[in-house]
């Protein structure tokens, strides 16, 4: 029933400053200013590729002053799909035990997950003009110990196919991971993930922020123009051994700090492929 990963909200204290950044590094495009008034903030909506960036700033006391009362810092607060059918969406998810709110026509979907709110946005199909320097969105990502029973619980909300998932390990990053693809052959899915090094940058985080949304992934057709926007210690940069500067990373991770508190991965074309299911996809250089 899900069709794309669509959207990431982000709960902050400064929606100008952080969408600054994402107009000048991913020449991402404002195309709604609003109030939100379920989540007692200012809804600002920057678009880049057809994905959307909504920022949420409170406004009053609610849901994400609380969240950012308890985090201390701006954060990804929510992750959306599109769907061909939210309503039935908003019916599976009810059914499976979220929390199910009416948001227009949207819906917000909130499943516990080790004591978290974990919260989605399912919003109807739509063809957005693109903008900015990314093609799309097609992942977000939900840190968890529990790795089985977060997926399961994902899994029943939304309705997914479980024989359509795919595992990941990194040893790079010390994790294991599962990719609840919505379709099979297609990229979209949301990502659970499990730290096996606690040392490592993602154990840590985990350890002091518990269940939570880390990050989001893109796909862009050119990481070289993006890796020149940011500055040194910005971001983590995967460009194979032997590939010279001139020449595409594979891709690239953009720290927190430089988008506004969002970790944002970025692919070049087809290299998600690698860790996806069809590493045949995957097109060389």
């Amino acid at each position: 029933m899900l069709t794309e990963v669509d959207r990431l909200l982000v709960a902050t204290p400064d929606s100008e400053r952080a969408a600054t950044a994402w107009r000048s590094i991913l020449g991402a495009e404002e195309v709604l200013r609003e109030r939100a008034t379920s989540l007692a903030a200012v809804r600002r909506v920057i678009r880049v590729g057809r994905s959307d960036i909504e920022f949420l700033e409170p406004d009053g006391a609610g849901p994400v002053a609380e969240a950012l009362s308890r985090r201390g810092r701006a954060h990804v607060f929510a992750a959306g799909a599109s769907a061909s059918d939210p309503d039935a969406v908003a019916k599976t998810a009810k059914a499976a035990g979220a929390k199910v709110e009416a948001d227009g026509a949207r819906h917000l979907v909130t499943l516990q997950i080790e004591g978290a709110p974990i919260r989605f946005v399912i919003s109807p199909e739509e063809e957005p003009a693109p903008a900015g320097r990314l093609d799309f969105l097609y992942e977000a990502t939900v840190l968890a110990a529990d790795q089985a029973g977060a997926v399961a619980k994902i899994r029943d909300a939304f309705g997914l196919d479980e024989k359509v998932f795919t595992t990941i390990t990194s040893e790079m990053f010390g994790y294991t991971g599962v990719l609840t693809l919505f379709r099979a052959g297609q990229l979209h899915r949301f990502e659970v993930i499990t730290p096996i090094e606690r040392d490592k940058t993602m154990g840590r985080y985990h350890a002091r922020e518990g269940a939570c949304f880390y990050m989001g992934f893109a796909e862009a057709p050119d990481l070289i123009d993006i890796e020149k926007r940011i500055a040194p210690g910005g971001l983590t940069i995967d460009r194979p051994e032997g590939r010279r500067d001139d020449q595409s990373p594979d891709q690239i991770w953009i720290h927190p700090p430089t988008l506004g508190g969002v970790m944002l991965g970025v692919s070049r074309p087809t290299m998600a492929w690698m860790w996806s299911g069809h590493p045949e996809r995957v097109a060389a250089l």
